[in-house]
């Protein structure tokens, strides 16, 4: 058996780490000379509910934070963070990706409209004011088993289908491709500017209507890579206009994909920023500071 200390490793990389102890952290820098530890996390790190007390003992141990709140860079440093690189959510071109799902299929996963995403109720007030304007929407995601049992008892419809169970994997990739208009609500929780659905469904091929944020609007053009919304007006005209109009939908689903292969929104090129920017630290073939 190979001693896993006799290999070289340059980088240690911690998915949040709530359960990593600052010792750990401290002996791992002890057994390989040079180490360089990331901590990354797509949630808002500065929220109680996404801490722990071995989360936050461990932060000044990072060598860089990877975050992709904008708004946790300067909160994180706060907290004791030495390094904080903020980077967009990104997609993985293996799953996320256009897939031509079955009609029978199609009909069990999709419809007009749908939404991804665990139960909010600014989400499905939202949701709510579509469906009672004429627009049905499914429902895909958890926690629509709890919030959804008060919400429920007065939001019944049969243009409202909530099917009440997350999709993961391709189910998830082909529930996406099975929607004509996907929504993209931010979480308010997270104070969220963009989410992992802000990119996933542009790299699937599939059509995105999403709050308008400037992060959002950095990641892709209005009107021609994705479509945003201001309002619950704004996200009902535009509903109802792209449901009209499949041709400019197919249009700017293509041209958001075209956007996430151009501007490698790919896990990998998101790894390739948290490598330079390790490197650039230290210099190549340098050091801990």
């Amino acid at each position: 058996m190979v001693n896993p200390l006799s290999i070289q490793i340059d980088v240690v990389w911690i998915d949040k780490g709530l359960t990593i102890q600052p010792m750990t952290l401290r002996k791992l820098r002890e057994m390989v000379s040079g180490v360089r530890l990331v901590h990354y996390s797509v949630d808002d790190m500065s929220g109680k509910h996404n801490q722990s007390r071995r989360y936050l003992a461990g932060i000044p141990l990072y060598d860089l934070h990877t975050t992709t709140k904008s708004y946790n860079v300067a909160e994180l440093q706060s907290m004791g963070a030495t390094g904080v690189l903020f980077v967009n959510n990104a997609c993985c071109p293996f799953l996320h990706r256009p897939i031509v799902v079955p009609g029978e299929e199609r009909g069990r996963l999709g419809g007009a409209v749908g939404f991804i995403g665990a139960f909010e109720k600014e989400r499905a007030d939202a949701i709510w004011f579509l469906v009672t304007s004429g627009i049905p929407v499914r429902v895909w995601g958890e926690g629509w088993g709890t919030g959804w049992k008060e919400w429920a008892a007065f939001h019944r419809h049969p243009g409202l289908k909530v099917e009440d169970r997350a999709v993961f994997g391709i189910e998830y990739a082909k529930a996406i491709c099975s929607f004509d208009i996907n929504l993209g609500f931010l979480r308010k929780l997270n104070r969220d500017l963009q989410t992992q659905r802000s990119v996933e469904i542009p790299a699937c091929g599939a059509f995105l209507l999403a709050e308008r944020t400037e992060e959002h609007l950095k990641l892709f053009e209005e009107g021609a890579e994705a479509e945003f919304f201001g309002s619950r007006d704004e996200l009902l005209e535009k509903c109802r206009y792209y449901l009209a109009h499949p041709d400019a939908r197919r249009r700017i689903s293509a041209a958001g994909r075209e956007r996430c292969l151009r501007s490698d929104y790919s896990y990998d090129g998101q790894v390739a920023v948290v490598l330079d920017t390790l490197c650039s630290q230290v210099g190549v073939g340098g050091t801990r500071a």
